[in-house]
């Protein structure tokens, strides 16, 4: 039976790799490497710079496809979303039943981590719940951009005995830290952190991170937050995309 390798690979550096994620590479047939348009190029070259780095086996397969822009006008978010999945799910289920033999594996290398914020997963289950191929698939953890924020901002995740919560910027305002807790925001392109009131809250933003245009700014958040947006402003003009988390918080270790 076809195996898929669902494989995550870092957030933008290269030495982000696990031994287990290059020898899951080296496992495969055929590597799968999606493309998203010129804008954002640098994120299969990436990619591409991996497979060179850590494939060792010449007859190995790359092959790359396009992935669909998501279509969001007249239609809510989760049908958006919805949507896209299942044109993705499209290219999935071609390129398994089109390039996989029916022994072999093969491997789709995903950002950062497939289990945090990506539909990887989900994607392939639809395929596979699909029924026209048939497969089974493995995940393989990789590094978050989670965790490329705190090490570069040099801070645990979480105050002492104080919960994390981990959600997007749609969400934020439902969910503004409470004194002590960690909100880690995902997925931010309306930048709701300009829209929180709380003058303890402090913000530590990163963008690009693993990868040489990194930027991280913190700070109290009412001190820093127009430099986070102008600075995010500014990169993704300069570079035609941008891919950036950040976290929240108030209180410090031991506060009741």
């Amino acid at each position: 039976m076809r195996h898929i390798l669902i494989v995550g690979i870092g957030a933008g550096n290269p030495d982000h790799m696990t031994m287990q994620a290059v020898n899951a590479l080296n496992q495969a047939a055929v590597l799968f490497v999606p493309k998203k348009g010129e804008s954002k190029a640098q994120l299969a070259d990436i990619r591409r710079d991996i497979i060179g780095r850590y494939v060792t086996d010449e007859k190995i397969r790359v092959v790359e496809f396009d992935v669909p822009v998501r279509e969001t006008r007249d239609r809510s978010y989760d049908r958006s979303v919805d949507d896209w999945h299942a044109a993705i799910a499209e290219i999935y289920e071609s390129l398994i039943e089109t390039h996989v033999g029916e022994t072999e594996k093969a491997a789709f290398l995903v950002w950062g981590d497939p289990m945090l914020y990506d539909s990887t997963i989900r994607i392939v289950e639809r395929v596979k719940g699909g029924g026209r191929v048939s497969f089974d698939f493995s995940v393989i953890p990789g590094i978050t951009s989670l965790q490329a924020l705190t090490a570069a901002h040099r801070i645990p995740l979480n105050l002492v005995g104080k919960p994390v919560e981990i959600t997007t910027g749609r969400r934020l305002a439902e969910s503004v830290p409470e004194k002590g807790r960690t909100t880690v925001i995902m997925l931010d392109g309306e930048q709701a952190f300009l829209k929180v009131e709380d003058p303890e809250a402090r913000i530590y933003w990163g963008a690009y991170l693993g990868t040489e245009q990194e930027i991280v700014i913190s700070g109290r958040l009412h001190d820093v937050r127009d430099e986070i947006a102008r600075t995010r402003a500014e990169a993704g003009a300069q570079h035609g995309w941008i891919m950036d988390i950040y976290l929240m918080r108030s209180g410090a270790d031991f506060d009741e």
